[in-house]
C-alpha cells in the first residue's frame, strides 16, 4: 500500500492524499475509525446557575455540546467506567466556565477552560445573544467520547472515492449531437471538452455514461482518493495516526481471540 499526498491546508484541518494497493473495504474501515471511534472532548454536563437569554437551557446546552473542542491526546483519554465522569477525572473531563453579562453576542472565547490548551476551537462561534439585564452563568464540565455514541465527538468529516481515468474524445461523430448533455463547465474556450477541467471540477461523475465515445471514463482498482476535514478538535494527522493505533489494536484483539 502506497500513500501519496494530493494537497493540504496550512492550518492542518484538510487533508487529501492518495490511497494505491488497498481495497474498498480497508479504506471505509479507515473511514469509519475516524467517524465513529476517534475520541474528542465535548461538553457533556452543565450546571446552569443562571440563564435568562433567550435560548432555553435544553437549547443553550445543547449548542455548547457542538460546539468542538480543542483535545490533547497525549492529556485526556476515554473513561474506563462511569464512575470516572461522575468523580470528574482529570484523565477523562476538562471544567468550562461561563459568565455573561453583557448586551450583545457571547462569543466561544468567552468561557474559561481549566487547561488553557485545551479551548473552544473557534473563539468568534456565537453562543447566545443577551438583551438588556440578561444573563449567562453556568459551569460546564467536557468529556472524552466518541462519535460513534453522539456526533459531538466526532472529530471530522472523511469521505473516499475511487480513482478515476478520463479520455476525451473531442473528434467523435456524436459529439455536436451530445456537446449540449454536458456540464458547460468543462469546455474550453475553443468549444472542446477538457479532461483537465472534468477532474479539477470533480465532474466525472456528471460526464460518465453520457456518451462513452465522447468521454470514456474507467476507474483504476484498488485506487482511491481520500478527503479528510477536522472540526478542529485534532489535526488531520492527529486524526489519521489516532485511527491508525485504534485498528492495529482492534486487530491485535481479534488475533488474540483467535
Amino acid at each position: 500500500m502506497k500513500l501519496t499526498k494530493q494537497n493540504k491546508s496550512k492550518d492542518g484541518l484538510r487533508l487529501a492524499f492518495t490511497i494505491d494497493g488497498a481495497s474498498e473495504a480497508f479504506v471505509n474501515s479507515v473511514r469509519r475509525l475516524i467517524v465513529e471511534e476517534v475520541p474528542t472532548l465535548a461538553i457533556e454536563d452543565l450546571e446552569i446557575k443562571e440563564n435568562n437569554s433567550a435560548l432555553y437551557d435544553e437549547m443553550l446546552a445543547l449548542r455548547l455540546g457542538l460546539t468542538p473542542i480543542k483535545t490533547d491526546l497525549s492529556s485526556y483519554s476515554l473513561p474506563k467506567s462511569q464512575e470516572e465522569i461522575d468523580e470528574r477525572a482529570a484523565s477523562c473531563t476538562l471544567q468550562f466556565t461561563l459568565k455573561a453579562a453583557k448586551k450583545g453576542y457571547v462569543y466561544a472565547s468567552e468561557a474559561k477552560s481549566k487547561d488553557p490548551s485545551c479551548t473552544f476551537v473557534h473563539e468568534k462561534m456565537p453562543v447566545a445573544k443577551l438583551g438588556t439585564k440578561q444573563k449567562i452563568d453556568l459551569i460546564m464540565w467536557a468529556v472524552m467520547g466518541q462519535g460513534k455514541d453522539h456526533i459531538k465527538w466526532s472529530p471530522g468529516l472523511a469521505w473516499f472515492k475511487q480513482e478515476a481515468d478520463v479520455k476525451v474524445n473531442n473528434e467523435a461523430v456524436e459529439f455536436e449531437d451530445f456537446k449540449s448533455k454536458f456540464p458547460s463547465q468543462i469546455f474550453d474556450t475553443d468549444g472542446k471538452i477538457s479532461e483537465k477541467k472534468i477532474i479539477e471540477l470533480d465532474l466525472i461523475d456528471a460526464v460518465d455514461r453520457v456518451n462513452e465515445k465522447i468521454v470514456q471514463v474507467t476507474y483504476k482498482p484498488n485506487t482511491f482518493t481520500f478527503n479528510l476535514e477536522s472540526w478542529g478538535q485534532l489535526s488531520t494527522n492527529d486524526i489519521l495516526s489516532e485511527s491508525a493505533n485504534i485498528l492495529v489494536k482492534k486487530v491485535e484483539e481479534l488475533e488474540a481471540l483467535i
